[in-house]
């Protein structure tokens, strides 16, 4: 999930509540059903604004913010409206049509491809090289030259019919 007008919505959430980072992640372990709730640096780069804050946090972290805060997790973070396989590290959902963002008409560089599908440069350069040990070249990868580009279109197709099969 992505978070509202830079965090703005959430601190002023957590300012009407009278709570600061380190109690609004104590209340998160209050309203957790599993009780772990969230780490004080997780809530910091969550509702921080300094270079250190996260303009993206897992599904999970949103929901338990917005019920430690009493309030709606829309009225604090914008939900991505395609999903992609999970990972460890991050979990998605999808919302209505109102915020579908537009896929890029061109090809992109990894960095671009990376902030895109919300996955580190580090996870493409895996999934190409296990492509390539298969005898496979990964879907969407395209070569100008030395340098590599990616079709967004087809990487995300081929990402869903993975995420279908399995």
């Amino acid at each position: 999930m992505r978070r509202l007008d830079k965090g703005a919505p959430l601190r002023a959430a957590m300012k009407a509540a009278g709570l600061d980072i380190p109690r609004l992640a104590a209340k998160t372990k209050d309203v957790d059903p599993e009780g772990e709730g969230l780490s004080r640096s997780l809530v910091g780069f969550i509702a921080g604004q300094g270079k250190t804050a996260r303009e993206e946090c897992s599904d999970r972290a949103a929901e338990l913010i917005a019920l430690a805060l009493n309030r709606e997790v829309d009225d604090l973070f914008l939900t991505p409206v395609f999903t992609l396989p999970e990972s460890t590290s991050t979990r998605r959902s999808q919302t209505g049509e109102q915020q579908k963002p537009e896929l890029p008409q061109r090809l992109m560089k990894q960095s671009e491809l990376s902030e895109f599908l919300r996955k580190s440069p580090s996870w493409i350069d895996k999934q190409i090289q296990e492509a390539r040990e298969r005898g496979e070249i990964w879907p969407g990868l395209i070569y100008v030259g030395t340098s590599r580009r990616f079709d967004p279109h087809a990487v995300l197709d081929a990402m869903r019919r993975q995420s279908t099969a399995a």
